[in-house]
């Protein structure tokens, strides 16, 4: 089963932005995203058209299963 954080941030026109991390580690906890998010909100790491995504939205593991299959060339 493939895990991904999901970390959604917003904008001050409502736009959002969601950084996903593959394979977070399994004893990941909600204070430790909190404070990674407060992080890069603080930070002012990531912006569009001049806008700062500098309000935490929401931040939630996804769990998919996955099944490759090999294909023959």
């Amino acid at each position: 089963m493939a895990q991904v954080l999901q970390m959604t941030f917003a904008n001050s026109a409502g736009k959002t932005m969601t950084l996903n991390v593959a394979n977070p580690k399994a004893s990941l906890t909600e204070a430790e995203v909190n404070a990674a998010m407060q992080t890069i909100v603080d930070q002012g790491i990531f912006s569009r058209e001049g806008l700062l995504f500098n309000v935490k939205k929401t931040a939630k593991i996804v769990e998919r299963n996955v099944t490759e299959f090999e294909l023959n060339a």
